[in-house]
């Protein structure tokens, strides 16, 4: 069973930066998706971003593209979610998520992190002045 663990969270002034964290487990190979996505206050799940760990295909949002960068630690079974040029309205909880290819799971422009089965407990990150 897929495991994912949400870190790096927290407050920051807008055009800041922060770079969240998602440490997997119980992954067997590297046929996956890995994605981001987001709940803002009052509002429903939103597709940040989402990377195939096999071929490395990246996607994201039109709403964080060209601020936002996905990346992945092989090594230490992290993927990462860089962060920069915040806006007040990235803020929320940002929830790692993650399936396999195999049982269907896409990672694609469409809805980026989105659909995938597996999610962690989320971390929060406020943009405020």
């Amino acid at each position: 069973q897929l495991q994912l663990v949400e870190s790096g969270g927290g407050l920051v002034k807008p055009g800041g930066s922060l770079r969240l964290s998602c440490v997997a487990s119980g992954f067997t190979d590297d046929y996956y998706v890995i994605g981001w996505f987001r709940r803002a206050p009052g509002k429903g799940r939103e597709g940040v971003s989402c990377i195939s760990l096999s071929d490395r295909t990246t996607y994201y949002a039109d709403s964080v593209k060209g601020r936002f960068t996905i990346s992945r630690d092989n090594a230490k079974n992290t993927v990462y979610l860089q962060m920069n040029s915040l806006k007040f309205e990235d803020t929320g909880d940002y929830y790692c998520s993650a399936d396999d290819l195999r049982a269907g799971a896409v990672c694609s422009s469409a809805r980026p992190g989105i659909d995938l089965g597996y999610w962690g407990r989320g971390t929060q990150v406020i943009v405020s002045s």
